[in-house]
């Protein structure tokens, strides 16, 4: 049985790899947590393994005492001087503990030890070559539905594909084939948990790359991603040589690159778009198809104005408002989206207000404070309403009156071209895409 032991810690610690003085001291651990199991809680016992001849030796201590009260932890000092002749009272003495079937705990610790130990190394090994490869794309077979997704058989291990990191509309059945995206790698106590993913943004990247060349090598960059799983998205690209078209790159001869990936991805449109350090340029290739009549940037706000002709509206927001969704998330802009004729009558109404306030010696911020945004407001409000919100006097309040007398029929043909309800959509289109 020495023999044995000994043999199997040697072939266990050279073939997995595992610390040999590692494993002795566990197994020392094991063999005294089974003697005191065996012996009682109280006993004071040291385990030592014996390199040579692959013996395991268990001594007992004890205090040395006049008489005993506690056979478990104290010993008499007659007894006590038939081991050690020159031992004192208090002091502590420790001799060859004969431990029943010795050998057979050792071998049941032993087995224990290694098992557990080779199962411990191996999921360190298994956590250690899957945390490095996140951000990668991998390939398994759905072994079995779990109460949080799916479990897929990586080969030496197993991954979760979430619900959420799913895409929607798809379905899977047991023995399918899925690729997916590493995304995490968690330390458990029962082992790696391994998180994948065909829902998020960086896959689509990750099938760039490997579809794409250009991408791989770095030639072409890719910026940034957007997407609605399944369904839409916007990937902004950028080539670092100037003679390389990044779009045509990533379409390939006859769509075959892009087609791959849309497969790949059960059908989902993706957008191309070129990426530029102009904020305006890159939000009117973000939009397309659309066409772009002006932008105004508002860096404060981190908003972007964009005007579109009327018949671009529907193209510019895009069904239900994913087109304007993506490229205020590929841009990291809020989006707002005006028809050409709301953008005239809005400036109109704008400049009347203006000229008002300037006739009558006031200034526009406190028109809008107090509640006078549009000419149409002024011209309802009574004269009290206007002295009390506005703290002006009643020849003040006559030369506002005579200056909206003057500018009531421009406004008035400006919201008369209001009523084909261009303005109402476009409010609609605004909110849709915040």
């Amino acid at each position: 049985m020495n023999l044995e032991l000994k043999k199997a810690i040697e072939q266990i610690s050279k073939d997995k790899g595992l610390d040999r003085d590692m494993l002795v001291a566990t197994l020392e651990d094991a063999v005294r947590t089974s003697v005191v199991r065996k012996y009682g809680e109280n006993i004071d016992v040291e385990v030592s393994y014996n390199d040579d001849t692959g013996d395991i030796q268990v001594h007992q201590f004890k205090i040395v005492v006049e008489d005993v009260t506690d056979p478990d932890t104290e010993i008499a000092i007659d007894k006590a001087r038939e081991l050690d002749p020159s031992v004192q009272l208090d002091d502590e003495i420790g001799f060859p503990l004969k431990v029943t079937d010795l050998g057979r705990i050792a071998a049941q610790s032993a087995k224990q030890v290694i098992i557990q130990r080779m199962r411990d190394a191996e999921q360190e090994l298994i956590y250690e070559e899957f945390k490095d490869r996140v951000g990668e794309i991998c390939s398994g077979i759905i072994q079995r539905r779990d109460k949080g997704g799916w479990i897929i058989n990586l080969g030496r291990t197993e991954a979760i594909l979430p619900k959420e990191e799913q895409i929607p509309r798809e379905h899977y059945k047991r023995g399918d084939r899925v690729q997916a995206l590493l995304i995490e790698v968690k330390k458990e106590g029962r082992g790696p948990q391994i998180v994948i993913s065909r829902a998020h943004r960086d896959y689509t990247a990750a099938l760039f790359r490997r579809e794409v060349p250009e991408v791989d090598d770095g030639t072409v960059q890719i910026m940034g991603v957007a997407r609605d799983p399944g369904s839409r998205a916007k990937v902004a690209v950028l080539s670092r040589e100037r003679d390389v078209d990044p779009v045509g790159a990533c379409v390939g001869v006859r769509g075959s690159r892009i087609q791959n990936i849309v497969q790949e991805l059960h059908g989902e449109r993706i957008d191309i778009v070129v990426w530029s350090p102009e904020i305006s340029t890159y939000a009117r290739n973000a939009l397309a198809p659309a066409t772009i009549s002006r932008i105004v940037v508002d860096e404060a706000e981190n908003l972007l104005e964009v005007t579109v002709p009327d018949d671009q509206l529907t193209s510019a927001i895009g069904r239900k408002g994913q087109n304007v969704k993506l490229a205020a998330k590929l841009l990291g802009w809020k989006i707002d989206i005006f028809t050409e004729t709301r953008y005239n009558e809005t400036n109109a109404i704008g400049r009347g207000i203006e000229q008002v306030a300037s006739v009558a010696e006031i200034s526009v911020d406190s028109l809008v404070e107090a509640g006078f945004n549009t000419l149409e407001k002024i011209q309802e409000a009574t004269d009290e309403e206007l002295a009390s919100r506005l703290s002006i006097s009643e020849n003040r309040i006559n030369d506002l009156r005579a200056a909206i007398n003057f500018l009531s029929p421009v406004v008035t043909g400006s919201e008369t071209e209001q009523a084909d309800g261009t303005a109402d959509a476009d409010t609609d289109a605004s909110k849709e895409s915040e």
